[in-house]
Order: C-alpha cells, then structure tokens, then sequence
C-alpha cells in the first residue's frame, strides 16, 4: 500500500470537509487537474456544499455527494458552459480507499458539482473519472463508519443520509479565485421571475416606489422649495388662494 502513495504526485491545497460522520481532511492535485480542482474548491469557499447530502453510498465501493438538490441528478460547476471536460493522469489511479474524484453522466466531459468518495480498490473507473483530490491522516478512518450504513438496495440512497454541514479551504492552490455571491444571485433571479410572472398576468408590480429626494443630486434643493411653499401657505389669510403663474396671467389685463 505504501508504494501506491508513494508513486502519486505530491499534493497542493486542502479542503475541510465537516460532515455528521465527522471531519474530511482533502488533499488536492491541482497541476494534475486544474479544472476539477478549480471548480471543487470555489465552490466550498461559496458555502455550495453547506448542508448538502451523500445522496448515494455503495458498500466497499464509494459515496456520493455534490448535488444541492439531493436527488443526483442535479447540480452546477463554476463555469460558464456548464460541463467541463475530464483530466486524467497516469500517476493518479483507483487504487485506494479515500479518492476525490467528479461524477458524472456516465459520458466523457460531463463533470459538474457533484464527487465521490471512494470506499475501496476500483480499478476499472482508471480514465473514466477525474481524480483531483484525496482523504488524508486520520480523517479516512471517519470513511470506515460511513461505509457501514444502511441503504435502499433498489437506490443506493442511505436510510438516513450522512450530510457535509460545512466546508473550509485550508490551502487555497488557486489565489485568483474570486468567490461569486450566489445568495444573492439566486435572489436577484427569483426578483426577476416574480416581476416577469407580474407581467405576464397583466398586473402591476407590486414593489411600491417610494419618493427619496436625497437620491437626486438635487434633492437638497427641492427640500428647501417644499419648505418654503409651506411657510407661505402657513402666512396667507385664511380664504386666500395663491395662484399659480398661468392663473395669474390669465387674469391680469396688463398681460398681452
């Protein structure tokens, strides 16, 4: 077993995985698969997999997870095309107990957000998915645990389904990365929708505008001509009217 670890590339990153099972100490291959690499670890600095579940789980084989939906079928990678394409390396090999590597729609270069976690020797995945990670130290004895759950023998899906609460990158391989706000994406959208849904039926939307001069960069100044014209309707006697400009004129007999 020793001389298997010792004929893989030397790692560089580490990602926390906090899960009700206990914690995953993940070392990366970043040189060796940049892109996988890349996609795994912004997306655990942008709390994606917080509170996500390991929607399947094979006995001796591996464990599955990645999927916010928590059905299997669902998740996203980081980049703009969607799938990103595999990256193989002829020193990283099914060989062991605690490999990360992308899931994918049993076709090349459909890798997205979902992983597994290997629980066995699976030789026969070799170039069929990307390994861009693995469970270090004392944290692979945690994997011995998971591995013992009951499961639907017809789903794989675990009776009671282990989950990652949270995720912390230790070592960051990639110091370009810039975090995207999907909280605040996935707001944005539903506002969209909703006014969108607004429009279609015809109806108008229902956010009120409300009247904030001090938005304008004349707003100051509008304050102060409201203000005037309320202290000269305070001063006018009671029954007196002030005209406007276009009243005056109109009855003014000087006014051609």
């Amino acid at each position: 077993m020793s001389e298997i670890y010792t004929s893989e590339p030397a790692t560089k990153g580490k990602v926390l995985l906090v899960t009700t099972f206990g914690e995953l100490d993940v070392e990366l291959w970043p040189k060796e698969a940049p892109k996988a690499v890349r996609n795994f670890v912004q997306l655990c600095m942008e709390g994606y997999y917080d509170n996500t579940i390991f929607h399947r789980l094979i006995k001796d084989f591996m464990l599955q997870g990645g999927d916010p939906t928590g059905t299997g079928s669902g998740g996203e990678s980081i980049y703009e095309g969607g799938a990103f394409a595999d990256e193989f390396h002829s020193r990283l090999r099914f060989t062991h107990r605690g490999l990360v590597a992308c899931a994918n729609n049993n076709e090349p270069n459909t890798n997205n957000s979902q992983f597994f976690v290997t629980l066995g020797r699976c030789e026969w995945l070799n170039r069929k998915h990307t390994i861009f990670g693995k469970v270090t130290g004392v944290t692979t004895y945690n994997l011995l645990q998971v591995n013992e759950l009951a499961t639907d023998a017809q789903t794989d899906r675990p009776i009671e389904p282990p989950s990652i609460l949270r995720t912390e990158v230790l070592w960051n391989p990639f110091e370009d990365i810039v975090p995207r706000n999907l909280q605040r994406e996935r707001e944005e959208e539903e506002e969209a929708k909703r006014l969108a849904a607004e429009k279609e039926a015809g109806g108008r939307p229902s956010k009120k505008q409300k009247k904030q001069l001090n938005l304008l960069s004349f707003g100051e100044e509008a304050e102060d001509e409201e203000a005037e014209i309320a202290e000269l309707m305070q001063a006018q006697p009671q029954g007196l009217k002030i005209k406007s400009s276009h009243e005056a004129a109109a009855r003014d007999p000087q006014a051609d």
